[in-house]
């Protein structure tokens, strides 16, 4: 697995924010989709109404959630 950074902004007529946004997922099409369902559903925002501006993959070493941190070192640590 890995990690992706998604960048990018909610554009409402009354609500105008941006995010950032780390997601594991095998590709960067899989951690777009699970971005739009994430705030879709916290934020009740439709599709069309976010707009994605960059995504790239995170080295371990350039993670900021400490979660998704000790996830990622953790795994790679039981392989070696």
């Amino acid at each position: 697995m890995k990690v992706f950074r998604v960048i990018g902004e909610i554009r409402k007529p009354n609500l105008k924010t941006s995010f950032k946004k780390e997601i594991v997922a095998l590709k960067a099409e899989h951690a777009v989709e699970k971005v739009y369902a994430e705030i879709g559903s916290k934020h009740r925002v439709k599709r069309f109404y976010i707009k994605i501006t960059s995504v790239e993959e995170v080295p371990a070493e350039e993670i900021e959630n400490p979660l998704l941190k000790k996830f990622v070192v953790g795994e790679e640590g039981i392989g070696e």
